[in-house]
């Protein structure tokens, strides 16, 4: 079974007390689920494109966790803090 990644670029923030409460919701929902932070914070370096903020990738067991941990009540409380006073690009990507 591959691991499942999520991958979110945040292009513009509003809000960052809502990104903060987002975070700290977020972070309890992920854990809890088995997720693991591999990166979070502002690009080191950007190419092609790139959007030189903040990054944050999430690895999971499986791609059905993280789909579960995405879909789940936990993570729609942090969802709903954050609202839209956030643009990010949010992705899950399978493993290789």
């Amino acid at each position: 079974m591959s691991k499942a990644y999520w991958v979110s670029a945040y292009r513009s923030v509003k809000d960052p007390a809502a990104l903060s409460k987002y975070a700290e919701l977020a972070t309890k929902a992920i854990t809890a689920a088995g997720g693991r932070f591999v990166a979070r914070g502002v690009a080191a370096q950007v190419r092609e494109n790139g959007i030189k903020d903040r990054t944050v990738i999430i690895e999971f067991d499986s791609l059905e966790a993280a789909v579960a941990t995405y879909e789940g009540n936990d993570y729609r409380k942090a969802l709903d803090a954050l609202g839209d006073t956030a643009d990010r690009d949010f992705r899950i990507v399978e493993g290789v």
